[in-house]
């Protein structure tokens, strides 16, 4: 019998393991990418308000009243930030050890759109708004806080997310049901002059009265349209909290899950202890035995 070679493993690795860089490049990486030392702490302090700074400079922009008075300042600080933020990227990639990783990492893309829509606006007028994507780098605040503890309960809420991420695409498939079945009946039963001219229109009337937001640009007029309107807007009251409850019910099941111990019962041999049992929940053995069996 021939025996399948097993493929070899892949091994993940970080863009900042390697060889060790030559002595100005380890500092340099120290600087950008460490949080530990006092010239890495003052960096991120730094980088972090020079971020908040460039997002308020590219939302003063989109105001009339500062555009028109200030215009040629506030584009002065913008190419001035983007160039600041040019360097730190270059910078970034000559410290690591591994640019082309890091090049396609989260962080390294985020780093790359960050300074992009400001040189296409020398091709492509208006796209210098799409800037307030640098608002994503200050995810990095995790670490200069020391937040990273809380990262745990972030993954509990992904998780639970994810478990429950099937349960919600069904939801999401009847609630699709309903609103183009009640937006072929709008479409049927009310005219033209209340706003109910195609499909897809009526569509979008039967999706802002089952989410309960209710813009009122378009509204039926005939009393069977009345009625239907009523019964949708009923089914949207309780269509509303099914996706909470099965989220809910999954964030518990995740919490729970990280509160039960798998260690046996050294008198009936039952597991599922939660981890403040003082005593075994099926035959009430001591729990101080329990702790010493974990």
């Amino acid at each position: 019998m021939m025996m399948r070679s097993k493929k070899p493993l892949k091994i993940k690795t970080s863009y900042n393991d390697g060889d060790t860089l030559s002595a100005w490049r380890e500092s340099l990486n120290d600087i950008i990418f460490g949080s530990e030392t006092p010239m890495g702490k003052a960096f991120d302090v730094v980088l972090s308000i020079c971020i908040l700074l460039s997002v308020a400079v590219v939302m003063m922009g989109s105001v009339d009243v500062f555009q028109k008075q200030f215009s040629h300042e506030l584009s002065v600080l913008e190419w001035a930030f983007t160039s600041l933020f040019t360097l730190e990227y270059c910078l970034r990639l000559i410290s690591v050890r591994r640019p082309w990783l890091y090049f396609k990492s989260f962080f390294g893309l985020v780093d790359l759109l960050s300074i992009l829509p400001t040189y296409l606006t020398l091709l492509i007028p208006g796209t210098q708004y799409m800037l307030v994507i640098r608002i994503l780098r200050l995810l990095r605040i995790f670490r200069i806080l020391k937040l990273s503890e809380y990262m745990q309960e972030a993954q509990m809420l992904m998780s639970a997310l994810g478990n429950s991420s099937r349960k919600i695409m069904v939801f999401l498939y009847a609630e699709l049901t309903i609103v183009v079945i009640f937006g072929a009946l709008m479409y049927a039963v009310e005219s033209n002059e209340a706003g109910f001219t195609s499909i897809p229109t009526s569509i979008y009337w039967a999706i802002v009265t089952v989410t309960t937001v209710g813009y009122g640009d378009i509204a039926p007029q005939t009393v069977l349209g009345q009625m239907l309107a009523a019964t949708l807007m009923i089914m949207g009251y309780g269509i509303i909290a099914v996706p909470t409850g099965i989220y809910s019910a999954e964030l518990y099941k995740t919490y729970s899950a990280g509160k039960i111990r798998n260690d046996a019962c050294p008198d009936c041999g039952k597991t599922g202890h939660d981890f403040d049992a003082d005593y075994c929940k099926h035959c009430g053995h001591c729990g101080h035995q329990l702790d010493d069996t974990i």
